[in-house]
């Protein structure tokens, strides 16, 4: 097998607070792309919303701690591929968010949850036809979760 060589395509700029607990959804965000790939944002202003895949570069993996953990209090235990905590063995991040504006070679989004400096690895756009899926099954921790119930 190859290895596996990431280059990241820009960075990060958190212009409005991080959130206090895991409601991202009103952080605004700049994407700074860097120069080399600004040509490749042409055509992107048509489109409402992006997909980001960026490097979670201040988290760490540990199997002993993160393999298997709660997602928040008392929750029941399961496995790191079961939720979306920032401690899997990659750390990579993947965030559908809103495209406020696109300007040169800067593209300000609402609710990446990403932090001020993540290494950003690519955008695409967000389409449904691939990236909705009708009626997803999730676990009634993870509801329970999102309702600050836990």
């Amino acid at each position: 097998m190859q290895p596996l060589t990431i280059q990241p395509i820009g960075t990060v700029k958190t212009i409005s607070p991080e959130p206090e607990g895991d409601d991202w959804s009103k952080v605004i965000s700049e994407l700074h792309i860097d120069d080399t790939f600004s040509a490749g944002l042409d055509g992107l202003s048509d489109w409402s919303h992006i997909v980001v895949i960026y490097s979670m570069h201040g988290s760490e993996f540990s199997p002993e701690e993160h393999l298997i953990r709660s997602p928040g209090f008392d929750l029941p235990q399961v496995g790191i591929f079961a939720q979306r905590a920032r401690f899997h063995p990659n750390t990579l991040g993947l965030t559908a968010v809103r495209i406020m504006s696109v300007k040169d070679n800067i593209i300000t989004v609402k609710g990446l949850d990403a932090i001020n400096g993540s290494p950003i690895l690519d955008i695409k756009p967000y389409a449904p036809v691939y990236d909705g899926v009708q009626d997803p099954l999730v676990p009634a921790w993870f509801i329970q979760l999102m309702q600050g119930n836990a």
